[in-house]
C-alpha cells in the first residue's frame, strides 16, 4: 500500500522506529483507531498524526494518561490557549521529575567514585606477611 493518505502497519513502524507491537498497543489504548481491509490494518492521516504524537510523548517519557491528553489536545482546536497551558504543565512537572533524577543519579555516581576510590587506596596498600600455617 503505497497512497500517501493510508499506510500499513508495517510502513508505520518502520518510518517511526517502532516495532508494529507497540502500534497495536496503542490501538488498545485507543489513540489510534485503523480500518480493516481483510485481515489488514490501515491507518489514515489521523491515525499517523495520532501516532506520531504518541511516539513523541513516549519519547519524552510521558505516561499514557498525558499522551492521551496531548493527542486530545490535537483533537479538538477549540480553546487552544488552554490546552497549549495544560501541555505546558504537564511538560513542567516532567522537566522537574526528570532533574530530581539526574540529581539522584549525579548523587549516586559521586558515591560509586568514592567506593572505588577507597577500594583502589586499599588495594595499592602493602599487603601484610602472611603466616605458614605448615
Amino acid at each position: 500500500m503505497t497512497s500517501s493518505t493510508r499506510w500499513t502497519i508495517s510502513q508505520l513502524a518502520q518510518e517511526f522506529g517502532i516495532t508494529p507491537r507497540t502500534i497495536r498497543f496503542y490501538e488498545d489504548e485507543a489513540l489510534i483507531a485503523p480500518q480493516r481491509e481483510g485481515r489488514q490494518r490501515v491507518y489514515t492521516a489521523r491515525d499517523r498524526a495520532r501516532l506520531k504524537l504518541a511516539v513523541r510523548g513516549r519519547r519524552l517519557g510521558l505516561s499514557i494518561t498525558e499522551i492521551r491528553g496531548l493527542v486530545d489536545m490535537y483533537e479538538s482546536p477549540q480553546d487552544t490557549r488552554r490546552q497549549l497551558e495544560h501541555y505546558l504543565t504537564v511538560l513542567s512537572e516532567h522537566r522537574a521529575m526528570l532533574e530530581r533524577k539526574r540529581e539522584d543519579i549525579d548523587i549516586t555516581l559521586a558515591e560509586l567514585a568514592e567506593q572505588e576510590r577507597q577500594c583502589h587506596a586499599l588495594l595499592a596498600r602493602p599487603s601484610p606477611p602472611r603466616e605458614n600455617a605448615g
